[in-house]
Formats: structure tokens, C-alpha cells, sequence
């Protein structure tokens, strides 16, 4: 909780049975509910988020990111939350920055927050395909694909998700 205001992480997940654990053990104290949604995963993602305590949530089969995003933002509105923070579970960056990014929304700074593993430099260390790395800069000029999202629940739900 910041300021109030009750966090949400949500983790889109799609086959991170490898790097879940890595990501859940650095997301901070602050946040008060964990909700995981996994897109059809062949892997062991869903029983590792068991074992972590997350809050699962299980399509049927891979529906694709943007379907997993709105179930998502869906589940973390149902939960009560007034900041929802979508951290990817591919730990291609760290969620150290969860706390930072919330407080801007929680302290009025910002009704969202958008932040970018590429450019902090470290996203093909991490693991990014050099496609989706290079890729979406060069169509958009702008360092903003991969994004980490912070965003207040009365702007999620202005939108028809």
C-alpha cells in the first residue's frame, strides 16, 4: 500500500515457468495483491505461481498478449485495487522499480506510468530477441515497446477492456 492506495501487480504470463520465481522475489513490500495470468502455457508456469501464492488465473489456451493484458487489468480491478503495475515475468528487467513507479500514481504525480526495459540498456542482457528489440524502435522512433505500466484504476476503467 502507498499513500493509501492499494497495489496491484499483475504478471501476463505466457511459458515463465524459468524466470518467475527471479521476478516475484524482487517485487517489493508495497504491493498488496499478485495476480498472475497465464495464456495457455505448455510449461510448469501455473503450478509455479501456485507455489509462489499468486493469484492465478488460467486461459483456456494462448488467446495472445493483448487478450492477457485485458484479463489482467480485469482481474486487478475485481480485486479492489487503485494502482495496477503490469510487471512481465521474463525478468528480461528488474521490478525494483515497482515502488518508484507506483508512488508517482498514488501521490497524484501521474495518472499512469510508462516505463521501458530498453531503455535502461539492459533488455538484451536480459534476454530480448534482438527482434523485438530493434524492431519496434526503429517503426516508432521512440524507446517505449516492452513497457513496464503503472496505471491509477479510474483511468483502467474509463477503458472497455
Amino acid at each position: 500500500m502507498l499513500n493509501g492506495k492499494k497495489i496491484a501487480v499483475v504478471l501476463p504470463a505466457y511459458n515463465a515457468e524459468k524466470t518467475l520465481r527471479a521476478t516475484v522475489a524482487e517485487l517489493p513490500d508495497c504491493v498488496d495483491i499478485r495476480i498472475l495470468v497465464d495464456d495457455g502455457s505448455s510449461d510448469n508456469t501455473v503450478r509455479v505461481a501456485r507455489e509462489l501464492g499468486l493469484d492465478v488465473q488460467v486461459h483456456d489456451h494462448n488467446y495472445g498478449y493483448g487478450r492477457n493484458q485485458q484479463t489482467c487489468y480485469r482481474a486487478a480491478l475485481e480485486s479492489g485495487a487503485d494502482i495496477v503495475v503490469m510487471v512481465h515475468p521474463d525478468y528480461q528487467y528488474t521490478p525494483l522499480l515497482v515502488t518508484a513507479m507506483a508512488s508517482m500514481v498514488a501521490f497524484g504525480v501521474y495518472d499512469v506510468v510508462v516505463g521501458s526495459r530498453i531503455v535502461g540498456g539492459g533488455a538484451l542482457a536480459g534476454g530480448m530477441p534482438l527482434y523485438k528489440y530493434g524492431i519496434p524502435f526503429r517503426l516508432s522512433g521512440l524507446q517505449s515497446s516492452c513497457p513496464d505500466n503503472v496505471a491509477s484504476a479510474g483511468k483502467l476503467r474509463r477503458l472497455r477492456l
